[in-house]
């Protein structure tokens, strides 16, 4: 799910981002910070953030991990895109 904040923040995102329950998340593979909310008191299921800012506005690309990654050096996870939990999310 795909959420454009059309007006820049008065805060930085990173403070943005933790004021909603969400911690900075480093991801290895693809060198990019991401932002998560885990569920329960373990990994997964979480909310996964990928933030994209340009100058103007600000995109958050919202998911829902249900899972670990099952192969090593594999992007394939069981995310949930569209669904009613990521929407509420939103």
């Amino acid at each position: 799910m795909k959420i454009v904040i059309l007006n820049r923040l008065n805060e930085n995102t990173r403070n943005a981002m933790r004021r909603c329950s969400y911690f900075e998340n480093y991801d290895r593979q693809s060198g990019k910070f991401s932002y998560i909310r885990t569920l329960n008191r373990g990994h997964y299921p979480r909310f996964h953030v990928y933030v994209d800012e340009t100058v103007s506005d600000l995109t958050l690309n919202l998911h829902i991990d249900q899972k670990q990654v099952s192969y090593e050096g594999s992007k394939a996870h069981s995310g949930e895109y569209d669904s009613e939990v990521v929407l509420m999310e939103g």
